[in-house]
């Protein structure tokens, strides 16, 4: 039984910042095939025997997920005090859903195949994991907490004279200004279709400039996929869904505090506190 824990997609190229400042963070290499996923192969329960500490973390968090409603403060569970056996079957019963996340230096998440239930890895300076926990949340509160932390709270506007070939990116500008200086906490989202609006290269790379390059950047992987990347620029994310061939099929600018397509929704939760309860069964 592993008790490695990583996250598809969060290393390699791109997924890391360049810049000392963290702030040049590129775009995560998309996964080349279509992904499924199934629900855990639990071990056997005589091969869980001296894994307590293990099964009572899980039971945990099946209480944990049968409780959470959308809406409230993340439950937390840490699981540095576990033993590397007892870690390797929360591990083996989390398995890997289809949400994973990198959230400046400091942080990677990866969904459980229970939706709602986020593995959250915490690192310092050197890379070295300082906290290993679960969080049962729509989308985890570490993210939420340092995604726009320190992003400006007004959008930058076009200048003038504008750079050659820009022509679009001006009013989109305006527009996303404005659309940030209404939003209020539990707005529905403003999206901008750039894929249906008409654009140059030049205006798409005045736009980022002038949003910013965020540094957290969730990848959905399932039916497709979905890259969601935060900007500099407060409650404005940039949300692109590839087809099988890693063609963008839709590239969209969208203002709200976190994309639909990255949360969890309570039904979702209500169904993972059903399933992780029945294979936490066997153990009883």
């Amino acid at each position: 039984m592993s008790t490695e824990f990583t996250i598809p997609g969060a290393t390699g190229p791109g997924t890391q910042p360049t810049e000392p400042d963290g702030q040049a963070l590129d775009y995560m290499e998309m996964p080349r095939e279509m992904a499924t996923f199934d629900l855990p192969i639990a071990p056997e329960p005589e091969d869980t025997e001296g894994m307590e500490a293990g099964k009572a973390k899980l039971n945990e968090l099946a209480a944990g997920l049968a409780a959470y409603k959308v809406g409230k403060p993340a439950f937390v569970l840490e699981l540095g005090d576990l033993e590397p056996a007892d870690l390797g079957l929360v591990n083996q019963i989390l398995g890997e859903g289809e949400v994973s996340m990198v959230s400046g230096v400091n942080i990677q998440v990866q969904e459980a195949v229970f939706a709602g239930v986020w593995r959250v890895l915490h690192f310092d300076a050197k890379g070295v994991i300082k906290r290993d926990t679960i969080e049962v949340a729509e989308w985890p509160d570490a993210v939420r907490d340092q995604v726009f932390a320190n992003a400006a709270t007004t959008c930058a506007l076009a200048e003038d004279p504008l750079p050659p070939s820009v022509f679009n990116a001006p009013s989109l500008l305006s527009e996303i200004a404005e659309r940030v200086a209404d939003y209020k906490p539990g707005d529905g989202a403003h999206s901008i279709n750039l894929s249906l609006l008409p654009h140059t290269e030049e205006d798409l790379k005045y736009l980022a400039d002038k949003l910013g390059v965020g540094s957290t950047i969730v990848l959905s992987r399932g039916y497709g996929n979905c890259r969601v990347s935060s900007t500099q620029t407060k409650n404005v994310w940039w949300v692109q869904y590839y087809n099988a061939q890693d063609t963008v099929i839709l590239n969209s600018i969208e203002i709200i505090n976190v994309p639909e397509v990255v949360c969890a929704a309570q039904e979702d939760i209500d169904d993972s506190a059903e399933r992780l309860a029945e294979i936490m069964e066997i153990y009883k």
